[in-house]
């Protein structure tokens, strides 16, 4: 029970708007702070907290004292005056701005991004005084907002010298003392499958006919042979925990030579790998399998595109491969075109692969959500020009088909052995938000039954496939999304809800992923019978990965909502259709049909009425009208503005 005058200690989570509220596992729900109480508390910052008597006589908090500050250094922009200068925060989350002598501005100059250190705060002053520690740029040019992202998030994008020496000290290919320890996979027909412009390999897949079965292999780029336990790449790579992906570039988890090089399962190379090897008959049913280290040498490499123009050619047509979709094959392999017998083996491999992919996808019983992806398109200064929808066509499914199994495979093995390793978790849905969920779906004609956890999972699997091509597909489908409990890194394993898999871990991106590298090691261990990692130094890594893996999406979603905004800055005026795809006490937000941008139209935007927010049943209310203005509604809108720096674009609803 909680009462005035109690003193209490959590995290401090600030809104846009000033206020925030006091979060703790020991609270039993959280604590509002008024803008006016915050007392010089930050977002994220660890504060103790006085319950007083709030405005509507409901308990709020004020905070009494900062403990410790999540972060000291902001990103923003200088605005420098003759006698003093302030930055202004870039982040929304960032209360105040931060005045910063003259003497302290390190170069900086008026307009410019930069990142700030408080040095300071005085106990009656409105602002922290700081210096400026780093000059970012230009606002508003491409690599000063990127790096602003970056800084912004605590995130990396150049190694340590140290690093970098390490890894280009590393032989470009392996030696034959080290092949001659490991399952010579060379003379076995092998291809990539990768997107056209991926420079890192981490995935390659054999195929084989033996006895009459099909012996498939799923290689994986062996980085825990390179990576060693604490040297400075190891170090490094857990700093980071993940590769980065911004809309212009990728942050690596590891230097280049050893991301696009040595580790990188590059065509017509002999390369290290840790491999998953199945049986399958016709259905996909595992009847064999094999866990180890192997050389490979890869004979092709394919886009997706041009592995699609494969799974589409009917042979039967007697007229080579036609390229019914229009791609434009970039095959530099000669072989190719040249060695018929081996054109016919590498295709048969892949229309064989595809469909037995198809018939394990059908039998997995995973929630599929297949949502609309954008592609920008950049000029050479990285200025989007266009916008491209991508969509997952069969040749990706098939390599996402066979990762799955390796990764299921190798942590079921695991589990069944009863060895402490990292687990990819999912939890069950939320059961408030599926009731919400029930509610809200039946006015377009769809039920789910949430009786009991089978019900919701067959439920939820069909209402995905009868949204699939309809006009509410993206809302239903992100609606059911917001059910979900986040997936995260665990020792403790309680399957992985979404997928349907009782056993799951991520064992296929080495290159990308620090949990990958960590389940090699484990089942290394394994294998060559030396004891096992304890779960206690298991358990904090799960949890900082867990936590860097959310920092690299966030900063890539950032990137996202800045190109939307260049890409939209010339467009204020301009008319367009749109989905209201969320319901705020502020306003609503819709996404632009035509360019998939998300804008906010405010409640001020909307004329006609006196609208507040009905956040039950996702939608505004008119007060005098009694309209009401949904969650999925289709509306017209007109582009009022649009902030760059901010990443806001401000629409205007228009009352057809």
């Amino acid at each position: 029970m909680i009462s005035i005058n109690d003193k209490l200690e959590g995290e401090l989570r600030m809104n846009s708007s000033g206020s925030a509220y006091l979060v703790s596992n020991n609270l039993p729900k959280d604590i509002y702070v008024h803008k006016k109480h915050t007392n010089q508390g930050l977002h994220l910052d660890l504060v103790k907290v006085e319950i007083i008597q709030g405005k509507d006589r409901g308990l709020e908090g004020k905070v009494i004292e900062v403990i410790k500050r999540f972060k000291t250094k902001f990103v923003g922009t200088l605005q420098v005056s003759d006698r003093f200068a302030f930055l202004v925060p870039d982040s929304p989350k960032m209360p105040t701005d931060i005045f910063i002598p003259l003497s302290k501005l390190n170069g900086g100059e008026d307009g410019q991004k930069v990142v700030a250190e408080i040095t300071n705060w005085k106990k009656d002053a409105k602002n922290p005084n700081g210096k400026v520690v780093e000059v970012l740029g230009q606002a508003g040019d491409n690599d000063t907002e990127i790096h602003s992202i970056l800084h912004e998030y605590g995130l990396p994008y150049n190694f340590d010298e140290d690093v970098e020496d390490e890894a280009n000290n590393i032989p470009l290919f392996p030696d034959e003392y080290e092949i001659a320890k490991r399952k010579d996979m060379r003379n076995v027909l092998t291809f990539t499958i990768d997107p056209d412009t991926a420079k890192d390999f981490d995935d390659a897949l054999s195929v084989e006919w033996i006895d009459g079965k099909m012996q498939v292999g799923i290689h994986i780029a062996d980085v825990s042979h390179y990576v060693r336990p604490g040297s400075a790449l190891d170090k490094e790579a857990y700093d980071r925990g993940t590769s980065i992906y911004l809309v212009d570039r990728v942050v690596p988890m590891l230097p280049e030579n050893l991301s696009n090089g040595v580790c990188s399962l590059r065509p017509n190379e002999d390369k290290l790998c840790f491999s998953a090897i199945f049986t399958l008959d016709n259905n996909g049913k595992v009847l064999e399998e094999w866990f180890g280290r192997t050389v490979i040498h890869s004979d092709h490499r394919f886009s997706y595109e041009e592995a699609q123009c494969i799974i589409e050619w009917d042979k039967s047509s007697g007229d080579g491969l036609v390229l019914n979709n229009g791609i434009e094959m970039k095959w530099e392999d000669k072989r190719m075109w040249s060695d018929a017998k081996f054109f016919r083996e590498i295709t048969d491999a892949i229309q064989v692969l595809d469909k037995t992919a198809k018939k394990m996808r059908k039998k997995r019983g995973s929630l599929d959500f297949d949502g609309q992806e954008v592609k920008f398109i950049l000029d050479e200064n990285g200025k989007p020009i266009d916008i491209m929808f991508k969509t997952q066509k069969d040749a990706n499914k098939l390599i996402e088909e066979y990762m799955l199994l390796a990764n299921k495979r190798v942590a079921k093995y695991l589990n069944d052995k009863k060895i402490p390793m990292v687990n990819r978790v999912h939890d069950e849905p939320d059961p408030t938000k599926l009731k919400s969920l029930k509610d809200f779906i039946i006015q377009f004609g769809y039920k789910i039954d949430i009786s009991d956890a089978d019900a919701i999972k067959k439920s939820l699997a069909e209402l995905l496939a009868e949204v699939k091509g309809t006009p509410e597909e993206n809302i239903i489908n992100n609606l059911v999304i917001r059910t979900m409990q986040k997936a995260e890194y665990s020792t403790q394993n309680i399957g992985h809800y979404g997928l349907g898999f009782e056993d799951y871990g991520h064992f296929t991106s080495p290159i990308r992923r620090y949990p990958d590298v960590m389940l090699h090691r484990i089942l290394d261990r394994q294998l060559s019978g030396k004891s096992a990692q304890k779960q206690s130094k298991l358990d904090p890594r799960c949890t900082y990965l867990s936590q860097r893996e959310v920092t690299a999406q966030k900063a890539s979603r950032d990137s996202v909502k800045f190109k939307q905004c260049e890409f939209m800055a010339d467009k204020v005026g301009k008319v367009y259709h749109g989905t209201v795809t969320s319901v705020q006490t502020y306003g609503v937000f819709v996404m632009i049909e035509e360019t998939n941008c998300e804008g906010l139209v405010r409640l001020s935007e909307i004329g006609g009425d006196t609208f507040t927010a009905d956040m039950d049943n996702y939608c505004l209310k008119g007060f005098n009208t009694g309209e009401n203005i949904r969650l999925g509604d289709e509306v017209t809108i007109v582009v009022k503005g649009v902030d760059i720096e901010k990443k806001n674009i401000d629409l205007t609803l228009i009352r057809l």
